[in-house]
């Protein structure tokens, strides 16, 4: 199939230009099938998020209708062994997976023949850009999980991949269809969300960018609740706290708090023009799951692109306002950088 070069390394548009324009792209549905239910696939064995949700979508009878139709049937391992969390659970993951009757494959290939849509799970970000051009190229609609990519040059790219084959593709933390926190944005008694500040643990891994491997978790709430628009980011960082304000182009204050010591909780204080609400309860993956099995039946993402990229695009300003001492820096400048680095590899 001859595809055109996306819009994303035009050098007439800017890369906040480049935001507005995912914002309006749309994904076209999957097509009308015959088969009865979609086959799931797994890449990634080493969360514990693949138990939970295969637990949950192979319920059997599947008697809850929003999850009925789709369900697991094979897993690809895959795991990073520079990573102490995921080469030590890997393997028990996956025995967990086989001891529920899935089946396990040793490539992504043999793992496509057998699927109609797929879980990319591996919990190493660095990963999916490389696991996800297969299924992306075989036009399979794929949910990736936090974080979407272990770098915002490698984000950018599995976004442009997935314009050019047309496939649907979403990623988000589970922590953002939290009933509170889903419907805090449009709640009628919080009136117009004037600012938030959202809390979640932090945990760094040498690996990935600070943010990226944990601090996601907040900062998709920030997002869930506050919506696009920052334009600038200033962090603040000690040995146990990080703390990431946000300017919004409307000139509100958002602010993330990471957290790696005390009580490991989620939430946000939300300041609505009505009235203020404190969020401070997670819930669950079942959530989640309903949105993916939607996603799955429909081709239509939850999670609009450009938003997924502009919460990456924060979390790396914060990374670089941490390198440079607590100054602001714009969205704008660590996404032209990511975009050259992609044009750079071409």
């Amino acid at each position: 199939m001859t595809t055109q070069p996306s819009s994303i390394f035009q050098p007439c548009f800017s890369p906040l230009a480049t935001l507005a324009i995912l914002a309006i792209v749309v994904v076209p549905s999957l097509p009308a099938t015959a088969v009865e239910t979609i086959r799931v696939g797994i890449i990634g064995c080493d969360t514990s998020h693949v138990p939970a949700f295969t637990g949950l979508l192979n319920k059997n009878p599947q008697t809850d209708q929003a999850l009925k139709g789709v369900r697991v049937v094979a897993a690809y391992p895959g795991g990073s062994q520079d990573i102490p969390s995921s080469r030590d659970r890997v393997g028990k993951y996956t025995e967990q997976l086989r001891g529920m009757g899935i089946e396990i494959v040793d490539s992504i290939d043999s793992l496509l023949e057998r699927v109609d849509a797929v879980l990319l799970e591996s919990v190493d970000g660095r990963k999916h850009l490389p696991q996800v051009r297969p299924v992306l190229a075989a036009g399979r609609p794929v949910f990736i999980d936090k974080p979407l990519a272990g770098t915002l040059a490698d984000a950018v790219e599995i976004l442009d991949l997935a314009r050019r084959t047309k496939t649907p593709f979403f990623s988000s933390s589970a922590l953002r269809f939290t009933p509170a926190i889903y419907a805090a944005r449009t709640s009628k008694q919080l009136g117009q969300v004037l600012g938030c500040a959202a809390y979640s643990p932090c945990a760094l891994e040498p690996t990935h960018p600070d943010l990226f491997w944990y601090g996601v978790h907040g900062v998709e709430t920030l997002y869930t609740i506050m919506g696009t628009g920052c334009e600038r980011v200033t962090r603040a960082h000690t040995k146990d706290t990080d703390l990431v304000t946000g300017i919004w182009k409307d000139g509100r204050i958002g602010t993330f708090r990471g957290t790696r010591s005390g009580p490991h909780g989620y939430g946000a204080l939300v300041f609505g023009k009505k009235s203020d609400q404190v969020i401070n309860r997670f819930g669950g993956y079942e959530p989640l799951v309903r949105q993916i099995v939607k996603f799955f039946k429909t081709g239509q993402p939850p999670v609009a692109a450009a938003e997924t990229l502009e919460i990456f695009a924060f979390m790396e300003a914060a990374d670089a306002s941490k390198r440079q001492g607590g100054v602001p820096v714009t969205l704008e400048s660590v996404l032209s950088k990511a975009q050259a680095e992609v044009a750079a590899r071409r």
